[in-house]
């Protein structure tokens, strides 16, 4: 009996997988498999450094993670030579932090990746043509999506290079305007297989090139022609896509009444419809597209195009599955809204925007009848008043979003009125409100609270943002921009109970010091800092930022006068993931700059009135931070450098923007939200 029992464990033990010795030190890692590593590396995604640390860890994490990556996004392209030999399983390439890409990087891409490479994103890149294009296309058979937007140099002979890609389904083509016709028959005669096309602002498409994309690639389902000069011509052959989802027609003054009769033709999949700008649709064509539709279109846009009158609500009652309208800009009347309001559909998102003609009576008539709202959007309503906040919160119990900034009549108690039945609210934007510490204690009751601006809301003070604190614990963004009655108890507050903020704007609050710095310091996931015109912030506070925020990439500190070279350096230490700084108006001198050159990500740089810059310091400074794209200076200092730096910096993918403006004190806040409203008035 024991005979068997020692037989059966030493059996067990042969089969358990032994740790082999490694010069006499035991490395448990050896013996993870690359499915479980490839675990540990799914849950590091959020922060690159992280997986930097973990793939130094020993040779087999380092084989490891390069097996596992396959996304790339290089900071420059002069990487890509090493980078792509260090991860060759890559299937998406992000090329947007690289100014500069010429086609012998497309052509290193294409090589490394002939088998793996799905897509590709040059959306803001230039210096490539039709020849890095096409090794790209005629190499890569696997490539499902490119992204050329913003190439505004391409002509049709790079379009002709895109059509080689057999397997292409998505293509974004945005202000491409030298593209033509001619371009775009090759990409619909090549790319059959295309599902999405943008083509915003190919000024030179016209019918003719969209009628071939309409013939020719069947299987369409989002269909992008905002600002084209096309006409009723190539309509009928867009509305026969048998699979046609997404259609916008944005900007497209040939587009009339008379060319949405044609909708009568087909496309009976169309879910979402976009006609912004189009002034010269009105209730006769929105009727004939409503009495043409069989139940499939659920968000409809109409921002800035007709009035919205009883006659052009009247014309969408028909429209059955719609469930979102946008009519952001246009001039609505009280008979408009009610006949929304009386639609059998129930809407879950509107939008007002910006509308002038909203009022009480109108409101309310939707609200009533549309209790599923999900979203609404009443910006700059600037007629609405207590009674609105109230059906809002009596009907509107599950809403989700509500952006309400500047409507200016709103009292204070009706805000106390969104925490008693918002349970439901995820974003909340009061911009520019009376809110008090009173409607912030009822608003904080939102628990589900991820977005909150409060922006120029000059009756809350600590005691209302406290509150805030303490019980939204889900929140990830929040905006106090010039809340002149907060400081640092507030930012205690918040960053004790929201450990998961993102981002903070604090500009202009000019009670905060660098105890409420140091207590946001907490909040690792920070990615964002507005801290603009705090004048009691000092390098100290922003240090501890950049010791307990790795994530940091935006931050502003303009106007912060204490902040000088003993800020630069922590942050040049610590923040290795800041992409752009605004340094205006502080004491930072030549040292701190030049330090910042060892943040590899520093792309953009606004360092505006800076009196301890030297034109010998900011030579330096620019030619040591290689991966700038962007710079804000002072007019003077471009008689100050030579010329044959500025080109160099150029041609490496510099974009520089020249300021002349002159030193001014800053405004008491309500003198500058007096002079704001005069302004918009």
């Amino acid at each position: 009996m024991s005979s068997s029992k020692s037989q059966k464990k030493s059996q067990s033990m042969k089969r358990q997988k032994t740790i082999p010795p490694n010069n006499g030190n035991n490395n448990v890692f050896h013996v993870l498999s690359d499915e479980i590593i490839f675990i540990i590396l799914d849950c590091l995604e959020q922060n690159p450094i992280d997986k930097k640390s973990f793939s130094l860890v020993c040779k087999s994490f380092h084989a490891a993670e390069s097996k596992h990556r396959k996304k790339l996004k290089p900071l420059r392209s002069d990487h890509l030579p090493r980078v792509l030999r260090r991860y060759p399983y890559v299937t998406h390439v992000d090329l947007t932090l690289c100014p500069r890409v010429p086609d012998a990087s497309l052509a290193a891409v294409s090589k490394a990746y002939r088998s793996t490479l799905r897509s590709i994103d040059l959306s803001r890149s230039n210096c490539f043509s039709g020849t890095g294009l096409l090794s790209l296309t005629a190499n890569c058979k696997n490539l499902v999506e490119i992204d050329l937007s913003n190439a505004t140099e391409l002509r049709d002979s790079a379009a002709a290079a895109l059509a080689e890609a057999k397997n292409l389904e998505k293509l974004w083509l945005g202000r491409c305007k030298m593209v033509t016709d001619m371009g775009v028959g090759c990409i619909a005669v090549g790319c059959k297989k295309l599902t999405l096309i943008h083509l915003k602002w190919c000024l030179r498409v016209t019918d003719l090139g969209v009628g071939l994309l309409a013939v020719k690639c069947k299987d369409l389902r989002s269909l992008d022609l905002s600002y084209l000069p096309i006409t009723d011509k190539c309509l009928p052959s867009i509305f026969e896509l048998q699979y046609l989802e997404d259609l916008v027609l944005e900007g497209c003054f040939g587009i009339d009444d008379d060319s949405l009769s044609t909708f009568k033709h087909g496309c009976k999949s169309l879910k979402k419809l976009e006609i912004s700008s189009c002034q010269n649709i009105s209730h006769v064509g929105l009727s004939a597209l409503a009495s043409c539709s069989e139940g499939c279109l659920e968000q409809l846009v109409l921002s800035y195009g007709s009035p919205v009158t009883l006659a052009l609500a009247d014309s969408l009652e028909k429209l059955p599955t719609l469930q979102s309208i946008k009519l952001d800009g246009c001039l609505v009347t009280c008979a408009g809204l009610k006949s929304i309001g009386n639609w059998c559909v129930s809407l879950r998102e509107l939008s007002l925007s910006k509308c002038v003609g909203v009022t009480d009576e109108g409101l309310s008539s939707i609200l009533k009848k549309h209790k599923d709202l999900r979203k609404l959007d009443i910006t700059c309503c600037r007629e609405i008043t207590y009674a609105s906040i109230a059906q809002i919160s009596e009907s509107c119990t599950a809403l989700t979003s509500l952006k309400m900034e500047s409507c200016t009549l709103v009292p204070r108690e009706a805000f106390v009125l969104i925490g008693q039945r918002g349970q439901t609210l995820e974003e909340i934007d009061i911009t520019d409100n009376e809110v008090d510490d009173e409607g912030l204690n009822s608003i904080s009751r939102c628990s589900e609270l991820s977005s909150l601006k409060l922006g120029i809301c000059l009756n809350i003070t600590d005691n209302g943002v406290v509150n805030i604190g303490m019980r939204c614990m889900k929140l990830l963004e929040l905006d106090l921009y010039r809340c002149t009655g907060i400081s640092d108890s507030s930012m205690s507050a918040i960053a004790r109970g929201c450990p998961g903020l993102e981002m903070i704007n604090i500009a202009y609050c000019k009670d905060i010091t660098d105890s409420s710095l140091i207590s946001l310091s907490k909040c690792s996931s920070l990615n964002t800092v507005e801290s603009r015109g705090c004048p009691l912030i000092t390098s100290l506070g922003l240090a501890a930022i950049a010791v307990g925020c790795k994530q940091l990439t935006k931050l502003d500190v303009k106007k912060c006068s204490n902040i000088d070279d003993a800020g630069m350096i922590p942050l040049a230490h610590f923040s290795q993931n800041l992409r752009q700084i605004n340094l205006s108006y502080s004491s930072v001198t030549d040292v701190g700059l030049l330090s910042l050159a060892s943040i590899s990500c520093l792309q953009s740089l606004t360092i505006l009135h800076l009196k301890g810059l030297s034109p010998n310091g900011l030579a330096a400074a620019l030619l040591a931070c290689g991966g700038l794209t962007k710079v804000k200076l002072q007019t003077t200092f471009k008689s100050l450098l030579p010329k044959a730096l500025f080109e160099h910096l150029e041609a490496r993918g510099c974009v520089f923007q020249w300021r002349d403006k002159f030193f001014r004190a800053e405004l008491d806040p309500q003198c500058w939200k007096i002079q704001l409203e005069d302004i918009m008035a």
